[in-house]
């Protein structure tokens, strides 16, 4: 085997592979990336027997062939040389890594590629599309609120569903939700609702161009997407996920409508004197205005008024001011409305005008 390519064309993608690859055991194939090469394309591929990632690169072949390195130190060979042409040859068990214009050789022992796992795929008629900035936004919209809580492990992703001609994101940590939905052009095939890992979520939202459309593809046990010249796979979360709809306010009395970019700010300010452990925050409506509060504590308090839409009782809503800075994070629009009934239940954050989003938030007891 015997390429010539561009440094900065292979370095982005052994660096996507490097994240994906479990590390725990230097010596174990799983650690290589498998690299091959032949009609000018270099294909690479790395997994961790969970997540499968596999692209392409135009290079130079001189020789087609294949073959698996250690990838973290293949990283680092190809972080430390110059810009340019980098000549790839494999010699017996080892691929040599040479600048084409300087004096530099490097070594790397390889691993026969006949022993590299088999990344899972189906066939393309299994495939539907979908706009890749829809994905990318209903990622954005969601993750954010999936449970860190491993003993909840169905809640450690995020529920994909169909749902007539929609696709459905939902994502829930027990204390908060966060649901989108997005009509699709075309059909898409029926399938079960399923439970992502954020791992392949978030290669989604960081490879993805947002141009074009991106392919997916749903099993009992797998998810495959294919968008621009890479391919990703994973496992799925096993379990059932929590019924959902029962937490979704049928309608709500009263509503706040208020500028998301000051309510980030006040939020920001107050927070730097919330009690990191609990991070409560009290809101008190008072017509056409809002007061943040921190709780008293032996550094100090916080208080900031600001001005909204808002005519009906005083009330105090304590929350964690991280299940509200969150979903401000992703709300684009300038202003947002608060929703609730009750201020021990469940309030409701949606755009103004309302998108195809919302998100939940229970509030705290008011101590």
């Amino acid at each position: 085997m015997k390429f010539t390519c561009d440094k900065a064309s292979i370095l982005r993608e052994v660096s996507v592979a490097q994240e994906i690859i479990s590390s725990r055991n230097a010596l174990s194939i799983l650690s290589n990336v498998l690299i091959e090469v032949a009609d000018n394309t270099l294909t690479l591929k790395a997994t961790d027997l969970k997540v499968g990632f596999e692209t392409q690169v135009p290079v130079e072949v001189a020789v087609p062939g294949s073959t698996t390195i250690y990838c973290d130190k293949f990283l680092g060979i190809l972080r430390s040389l110059p810009d340019g042409e980098i000549e790839f040859e494999q010699q017996d068990n080892r691929l040599i890594i040479r600048p084409l214009f300087k004096k530099i050789d490097f070594q790397l022992k390889s691993i026969t590629s006949d022993k590299y796992p088999e990344i899972q795929d189906v066939s393309q008629d299994a495939y539907f599309q979908v706009p890749q900035n829809d994905l990318i936004e209903m990622i954005n919209q969601t993750i954010f609120a999936i449970s860190d809580d491993e003993t909840r492990f169905f809640m450690n992703g995020v529920y994909f569903e169909k749902s007539e001609s929609a696709l459905v994101m939902v994502a829930t940590d027990g204390r908060r939700l966060s649901y989108i939905m997005k009509e699709v052009d075309g059909s898409i095939p029926d399938f079960n609702g399923v439970i992502i890992p954020p791992k392949i979520l978030n290669l989604v939202r960081k490879l993805a161009s947002g141009e074009g459309s991106i392919n997916i593809a749903v099993t009992d046990k797998n998810i495959f997407m294919q968008f621009d010249n890479q391919k990703v796979s994973s496992n799925l979360i096993e379990g059932q996920f929590p019924n959902y709809r029962r937490v979704i306010p049928d309608s709500q009395e009263y509503r706040i409508v208020i500028n998301r970019n000051e309510l980030m700010d006040a939020l920001r300010r107050v927070s730097l004197l919330v009690e990191q452990k609990s991070r409560r925050v009290y809101l008190t409506l008072n017509e056409n205005s809002l007061v943040l509060n921190s709780e008293e504590s032996e550094i100090g308090v916080a208080r900031e008024e600001i001005t909204c839409e808002y005519s009906g009782p005083e009330a105090t809503i304590a929350l964690n001011y991280l299940y509200l800075t969150d979903p401000l994070k992703v709300i684009d629009n300038e202003e947002i409305a608060i929703e609730y009934t009750e201020a021990n239940k469940a309030i409701s954050i949606m755009s103004i005008p309302a998108g195809d989003y919302f998100h939940i938030v229970m509030p705290m007891q008011l101590d």
